[in-house]
């Protein structure tokens, strides 16, 4: 697969040959989908917690007599029934996460950006080097692209100062090629790589 190379300026830079074995899958949803639930239960606090029977501060004494009130027999006022008291099961703190095979994991990436080059939303850059990291620069030329919310994978390192130029961008995030994930990838509309980028995810998933 080819696709063109462009500058920051929207000026044109030659052409690149994307493998197809990566860009160029039939993207597939039941995979996309179990690397996505993956991430995100491995991203889940799990600090949810609730105070159960023993948590709770009351004394241990029978409430009251066993016969003759009428009502329930009941021994604490720790029991779930009553206000205040412990709850039943709860939620623990406890981590979310799963294992997944490395290789559904590098299929999901694969499919993740065949996804984009696909729906035509993937877009390749020469570089993303600036000299000075000036936020109004970079975003003149994301506006004059027609970028809104746009997800840029460089090389092995992002250049500083474009990584500065972009924090302060809503809707630009900056990665490098190992921080390249499905979410991040399907959560925007745009995927832009470097050519150094490209080399890089080839690499690593080759």
């Amino acid at each position: 697969m080819k696709l063109d190379v462009i500058k920051l300026d929207a000026g044109k830079a030659g052409e690149v040959d994307l493998n197809d074995a990566i860009f160029g899958l039939e993207p597939r949803a039941d995979i996309l989908h179990r690397v996505v639930r993956w991430q995100r239960a491995k991203a889940q606090a799990g600090t949810h917690s609730v105070l159960g029977r023993s948590d709770v501060s009351y004394s241990t004494k029978k409430i009251y007599r066993q016969k003759g009130t009428g009502g329930a027999r009941h021994g604490s006022k720790k029991a779930p029934i009553f206000r205040k008291g412990g709850v039943y099961k709860g939620p623990t703190p406890r981590s979310h996460a799963f294992d997944l095979p490395k290789k559904v994991r590098a299929l999901g990436l694969k499919h993740a950006l065949s996804a984009k080059a696909a729906a035509g939303k993937l877009v390749v850059l020469d570089s993303a080097d600036m000299a000075e990291a000036k936020t109004a620069m970079l975003a003149k030329a994301v506006n004059d692209l027609g970028w809104k919310k746009v997800l840029i994978i460089d090389g092995a390192e992002v250049n500083e100062n474009f990584a500065a130029a972009a924090r302060n961008l809503d809707g630009v995030d900056v990665l490098p090629s190992m921080g390249a994930n499905v979410y991040d990838i399907l959560k925007r509309d745009t995927l832009v790589i470097t050519k150094a980028g490209v080399e890089a995810l080839e690499a690593r998933l080759a």
